[in-house]
């Protein structure tokens, strides 16, 4: 396979995309961790003053 200048542009910007959206990922799944249950309590009182 050439390996030209592009090819290797075109692996790095996939690879950095992959990179930020699993680092996106991982900081939802530590913040849902870190601040989840608060959010359903809230949701839970905003249903029962509804109600």
């Amino acid at each position: 396979m050439y390996m030209d200048v592009v090819v290797f542009a075109g692996v790095a910007t996939v690879l950095l995309m992959v990179a930020f959206f699993a680092g996106v990922g991982f900081f939802i799944m530590r913040d849902h961790k870190a601040h989840g249950e608060k959010r359903v309590a809230i949701k839970e009182e905003a249903k029962e003053e509804a109600a």
